[in-house]
């Protein structure tokens, strides 16, 4: 089961700060939901309710997508609720529950979902937190049948979970696993973070992965009575957003929870302890492979105080000013010489334990006191001289076009995450509203205010215990803390003055001459598309749909892409993607777009391709035509300017460190280059060489490739085919005719797959010895043209992936999250592969090999059983049907159908494709392509010589 991330520092967006919502009328005050005792309305569209025995239950119609539904049931308890000789069995029970309950065996329970067409990790998971646990369901196809089977199967697991002896030690090696995956340098400096924040508090010490020795050997009892006194009704809270009659559910909920009765005395509440009083404080981790960051924390009792009007109001005006630090901040971060590579204030309650207002900034190595200054000066700047009317009048229109764009596409919101907030505001004793509500609420709140009353709220922020300095750092710093307070001790001394008033701008980019015209037009029928060609040979494909109400997509492809950079060598080319929309435009930088196009909705996106350069964005009805006017800009006068550039050098040599310090990173390094013959496309350049290029190298050769080719553009989304007409006709319509695509470089139009080796081939990483990564690759066959047996293949790595499972992380447990995957080039003649790869111990590699081959082996032997073969299939079937009423699918899908007739037919048979695979092809595509003499086998180990055996 999947573990939470803590990230501490994340700042709510504007839509969560002032969500709202109605109280139902039939909710009596009794009930234990938010809103009846808040003057904030709740959402009249969800029905709340609470059983006799407490459980709570919100459920909510959603047709979006059609068919879909999503279920969450949340425990109110997490790792805050484990006693001392607990520490772990919160998220060890999470996984118990997946293993076995009084009426469902163990391997049975996720095979029932399986043929349902849910897939263990992306469909059926959950998660362990420290004052919750959550079990999700996403059911693809929300069928009476469907629905009984996951209702029942979450009222075994809640409190018909076995927790059989044997159960119980097949499956401590998996979170021993699970403990030797997440170990790494930022869980580290997580584990700093709360020991600085809350020393002497129940929270410093129940991380949810808990302590190993614990885990190796807690008894049975021990997991029964966190069971016993922590999953019951009254704890418990069913959350249902789907495509369903309403009535209907809520019977079945009914039916399936009415009669659950905890058992026992009921677990009692955890003294969390108290935020105790602070003076300044350093603290110093010194961690390898860490990125250097330093973070100012300002320590406060946690907001106890219940969800109102007026503290979402307060809340709000609090969070206002935050934005403008945080805008200053990120304005000195893409400047020249800056002093961090990336900053940000925000204030954070966590598990009701303690609230910190802090400001944070991520460094080069050897960089803290510099980045210590500017953020501590910043921050004190903000509070003294507070912010400007222009500064917050322009953080409250940005906040308020983000809400009017969720009112208007509140029809078509996406179940999954409608789910997620409601189960979201049970966490945080918040009411669930409307995006009408939350928009109400933020004009009401925002109506005549001045940046006076922001500013007197402002020094409230950053008030508190401390303030509290934690510096994380992949090298020890130079006379330690005493010298990192001495430093801080300096800057708060050191006057600071009123910000400079930035001068207004205008747009530039509004003509690119006279609007061209549309030479061409046919329809594609079988897809809803249109394609258009204009006078100056530019395409356009454009789908309008109803997925969802006020998104359009737009992509624009030209050029050749990697195909025009070299195979043997890598050039600045390759990194283009990280830096080009951080340049700006030739007239304006990023951020003076930013502050002239404030309030309208439009994005930009660069990406170097196989066979094409590729600008993308997204954009609402009413700024298509801007949208299309800032894709022409960075088309024809991209900025490229140095200082991305050159901070992206500076960060280069860490950030490859910090990669190096996990198997997986160092995997992410060079084993795109190890998979394909050591083409340098697709490996990370070294070091040494991104410290050689110059941003003009870079600017050349990006402006070099975007000069030629056609153009090709594609939109989807909630538009008119006469709508894209006028937006691209005085845009890429308007510009000149482009010659032909340039020629490949010799080589680049090819891939290929390693031959195998005798031995392994070896990567190494810098993090605890014991880590390794192990993977099995063999060589399949390409995308080009016909798709048929590529995506055949896909249905095989999804059988393999069940049996990698059930093999290597339920029976032996060597890997806690084994992957398969396989690709397929659609560009590359014959380059294809399949793999599995795990995160294991290092003593492992040999055993994990093994079991590879002898999966391969059972595959190559015999056709699954056709169960099994269905069990892997439905669910790939039921995440394509759903892609499918997404615009995210179509504008990848319709990227080449103007120049490829095929593509058609290629769309619209995939399911049929899938659904014809039959138990005699999968052995069929095993025999051909899971050779044992075609493997290439890869391992990353550590650097770090491995601790003698205790004798």
């Amino acid at each position: 089961m999947r573990s939470p991330r803590i990230l501490l520092l994340a700042a709510a967006s504007f839509a969560a700060l002032t969500a709202a919502s109605p109280a139902l009328a039939q909710v009596q005050n009794t009930d234990p939901w938010t809103q009846t005792t808040s003057d904030v309305p709740a959402d009249a569209s969800v029905r709340f309710g609470v059983l006799p025995n407490g459980m709570q239950y919100a459920l909510m119609r959603n047709a979006t997508p059609p068919g879909q539904a999503s279920f969450r049931l949340r425990i109110d308890a997490g790792s805050l609720m484990e006693n001392e000789d607990q520490l772990g069995l919160a998220h060890f029970m999470e996984h118990m529950a997946f293993n076995g309950t009084t009426n469902i065996p163990e391997n049975e329970l996720l095979r029932i979902l399986e043929r349902r067409g849910l897939a263990f990790g992306a469909d059926t998971n959950a998660s362990t937190g420290f004052d919750e646990t959550v079990y999700m369901l996403e059911i693809p196809n929300a069928d009476a049948g469907t629905i009984d089977d996951s209702l029942r199967i979450l009222r075994e697991q809640m409190s018909e979970a076995l927790m059989a002896p044997d159960a119980v030690e097949a499956e401590r090696n998996v979170i021993v696993g699970e403990e030797r995956l997440r170990n790494t340098p930022g869980l580290r400096s997580i584990k700093a973070q709360l020991g600085l924040y809350a020393p002497g508090q129940r929270i410093a010490n129940r991380l949810p992965i808990g302590d190993l020795n614990i885990i190796r050997t807690a008894p049975r009892e021990r997991f029964v009575e966190f069971y016993h006194g922590y999953y019951r009704p009254e704890r418990a809270t069913f959350v249902a957003v789907g495509d369903f009659d309403v009535n209907e559910m809520e019977a079945k909920v009914r039916s399936a929870f009415e009669s659950w009765e905890g058992r026992g005395p009921a677990g009692p509440e955890p003294d969390l302890g108290t935020v105790a009083p602070r003076g300044p404080e350093t603290r110093i981790l010194v961690e390898p492979g860490v990125q250097s960051s330093i973070e100012l924390g300002f320590l406060r009792s946690p907001d106890r105080d219940p969800d109102s009007v007026s503290e979402r109001r307060d809340n709000l005006y609090r969070r206002l000013g935050i934005a403008v630090l945080n805008r200053r901040l990120g304005e000195i971060a893409r400047g020249d010489n800056p002093p961090f590579l990336g900053a940000s204030g925000g204030e954070f309650d966590l598990a009701d334990s303690f609230g910190v207002a802090s400001v944070s900034a991520q460094y080069n190595v050897g960089g803290w006191k510099r980045a210590l200054e500017t953020i501590e000066q910043e921050q004190r700047r903000l509070v003294q001289y507070g912010v400007s009317d222009a500064e917050l009048q322009r953080e409250v229109t940005a906040a308020r076009t983000a809400l009017e764009n969720a009112v208007a596409g509140a029809a078509t919101r996406r179940t999954p995450q409608l789910a997620g907030s409601l189960v979201g505001s049970v966490n945080s004793k918040t009411v669930f509203s409307t995006p009408q509500t939350n928009l109400e609420l933020f004009n009401t709140a925002v109506e005549g205010l001045t940046a006076a009353t922001i500013n007197q709220t402002l020094p409230q922020v950053f008030q508190g215990q401390g303030p509290l300095a934690l510096v994380v750092t992949p090298e020890a710093i130079e006379g330690g803390e005493a010298a990192v307070t001495a430093a801080l001790e300096a800057s708060r001394q050191t006057p600071v003055s009123a910000p400079a008033v930035q001068a207004q701008l205008e747009w530039p980019y509004e003509t690119f001459g006279a609007a061209g015209s549309v030479t061409d037009r046919r329809e594609i029928a079988e897809l809803g598309a249109t394609v258009l060609t204009f006078a100056n040979g530019v395409v356009v494909t454009v789908k309008p749909t109803e997925f969802r109400d006020e998104q359009i997509l737009v992509r624009v492809d030209t050029g050749i892409g990697e195909m025009g950079q070299p195979t043997d060598r890598p050039v600045a080319e390759g990194l283009g993607g990280n830096v080009f929309t951080a340049g700006g435009l030739g007239r304006l930088t990023v951020d003076e777009m930013s502050r002239v196009l404030n309030g309208r909705v439009y994005s930009t996106g660069f990406s170097v391709g196989a066979d094409r350069y590729t600008l993308s964005g997204g954009t609402r009805p009413a700024d298509l035509g801007l949208q299309m006017q800032v894709l022409a800009a960075y088309l024809t006068d991209p900025g490229v300017r140095p200082a991305p550039f050159q901070l992206l050098k500076s960060a280069y040599g860490q950030q490859l460190v910090q990669a190096r310090a996990t198997p997986g990173g160092a995997f992410a390094v060079d084993g795109g280059a190890i998979l394909s013959s050591g083409d340098a496309r697709d490996g990370l350049p070294p070091a040494d060489a991104v410290a050689g290029w110059t941003n003009d190298e870079l600017k050349a050769e990006i402006t070099r490739g975007l000069a030629s080719g056609p153009i090709h553009i594609t939109v989807v989304g909630d538009t008119t085919v006469d709508d894209v007409i006028a937006a691209i006709a005085p845009t890429f319509g308007a510009m000149p005719a482009r010659g032909p695509d340039a020629s490949p470089l010799p080589g680049s139009d090819q891939k290929r797959f390693p031959a195998p080796t005798t031995q392994p081939i070896e990567l190494t990483h810098t993090g605890p010895a014991e880590q390794a990564l192990a993977i099995v690759a063999w060589p399949t066959t390409d995308a080009v043209g016909d798709r048929t047996e590529a995506r055949q293949l896909s249905i095989l790595s999804a059988v393999l992936r069940l049996r990698v499972l059930e093999e290597i992380r339920e029976k032996q447990a060597l890997a806690y999250s084994p992957g398969v995957g396989a690709q397929a080039s659609d560009v590359y003649p014959d380059y294809g592969f399949m793999l599995v790869q795990g995160e294991i111990a290092r003593d492992n590699l040999a055993a994990f090999n093994t079991a590879v081959d002898g999966i391969a082996a059972t595959l190559r032997d015999a056709p699954p059983e056709a169960d099994e073969l269905n069990r892997a299939r439905l669910p790939t079937i039921e995440r394509l049907r759903l892609s499918q009423a997404t615009n995210e699918y179509w504008l990848t899908q319709l990227a080449d159908v103007a120049e490829k007739p095929q593509e058609v037919q290629e769309i619209t048979r995939h399911i049929a494709v899938l659904e014809a695979i039959t138990p005699e092809d999968i052995q069929r595509l095993a025999q051909r392509y899971l050779r044992p003499e075609t493997a290439v086998r890869v391992q990353v180990v550590s650097s770090t010589p491995a601790a003698p055996a205790a004798q």
